[in-house]
């Protein structure tokens, strides 16, 4: 939620379109369009919903749990984000901190 908040409204507001489109096509229904992907490796089982802004690339990184009685169902969990420059790769220790 912080990292959320911390956006732009408008980049804020394109993650929850996102994220709404996959909740009402969960993949592989949802292609994305490349905003959301599939992680690879070490983040293997996790998705990246991928926002650009002018000087900014936005990453929201997520968990698909498909049944949960504490949910309440199948969910989409956000478990936090990041903010790079364009055209750099994310540091490890920013994925380290996602998959804790």
């Amino acid at each position: 939620m912080d990292f959320l908040a911390s956006l732009p409204p408008s980049v804020e507001a394109e993650f929850g379109a996102v994220l709404e489109a996959v909740g009402a096509a969960p993949p592989p229904a949802f292609s994305g369009g490349g905003k959301w992907e599939a992680m690879h490796g070490d983040m293997a089982g996790m998705y990246e919903v991928r926002i650009s802004s002018s000087a900014a690339n936005h990453r929201l990184f997520c968990l698909l749990v498909r049944t949960s009685e504490q949910l309440g169902g199948p969910s989409i969990v956000c478990l936090g984000g990041l903010t790079k420059p364009r055209r750099s790769a994310a540091h490890p220790r920013d994925y380290a901190r996602i998959r804790r």
